[in-house]
């Protein structure tokens, strides 16, 4: 498959401490087959000092950065479809603006698209030999339930449904209007992607530098209770 261009969305809220280094590593990878990048960064209302670090970085920045900044917090879910709206690649990515995910792992996303086989590959950090750090053992057990749910009424197979890469074609994701404004929404594109007729969905492993809360890590114990309630709203009521 030719894919002329891959369109990464970063939802940034308070990552003042990553977000350049983050930034620096989207900007500086190669992608297979001479692939072409388009930044979409979403600045989601900070209250600490990553606006004015965004802005002098696409100042010094040979690659062109779409920059989109929210007055005020409106949630992950919320950032995400407005990079959707901008995207004009062939595919998605999200990126978290923290260090949790390698940006240097988009390649391996991408192979199996390239190969012909897959319209949405989902990076499972349950899945092959890649790094992990050791956290929460009730978190993990948590992301494995929601992933199990979620399953149960898509009938997919997945190990990582929560994950934050997934890489999907924009002609799919771009009509499925994505009404969760915080994590929920990570549920609800997994039910809307598996009703769509014939989509190939692919996972490969990928590696997880996990924070701590107290190193600014922002899901909880409510987060988990949504995604419950988005699991059963989007595959039985949609």
């Amino acid at each position: 498959m030719i894919i002329e261009t891959l369109s990464i969305i970063i939802p940034v809220y308070n990552e003042a401490s990553t977000i350049r280094l983050v930034l620096d590593r989207v900007c500086s990878i190669q992608l297979i087959d001479n692939i072409e990048k388009e930044i979409i960064v979403i600045n989601d209302g900070s209250t600490d000092d990553s606006e004015e670090i965004i802005n002098k970085y696409m100042a010094g920045c040979p690659t062109s950065i779409k920059f989109i900044s929210n007055s005020q917090n409106r949630g992950k879910g919320a950032s995400v479809a407005a990079g959707i709206l901008q995207a004009t690649g062939d595919f998605v990515v999200i990126q978290d603006a923290d260090l949790e995910y390698d940006p240097r792992e988009f390649n391996i996303l991408l192979e199996p698209i390239i190969q012909g086989y897959a319209d949405v590959v989902y990076g499972s950090r349950f899945l092959g030999g890649k790094a992990h750090r050791i956290l929460f053992f009730w978190h993990s057990l948590g992301n494995r339930f929601l992933t199990f749910l979620s399953n149960m009424f898509t009938n997919l197979n997945l190990t990582d449904m929560e994950t934050c890469y997934k890489m999907i074609r924009t002609s799919m994701i771009a009509p499925l209007a994505i009404r969760e404004k915080r994590f929920g929404f990570e549920p609800e594109i997994t039910a809307k992607l598996a009703k769509i007729k014939d989509i190939r969905i692919y996972e490969v492993g990928i590696s997880y530098y996990g924070r701590k809360f107290k190193e600014g890590k922002k899901i909880n114990w409510k987060d988990g209770i949504r995604a419950i309630y988005c699991v059963l709203r989007y595959n039985l009521f949609s």
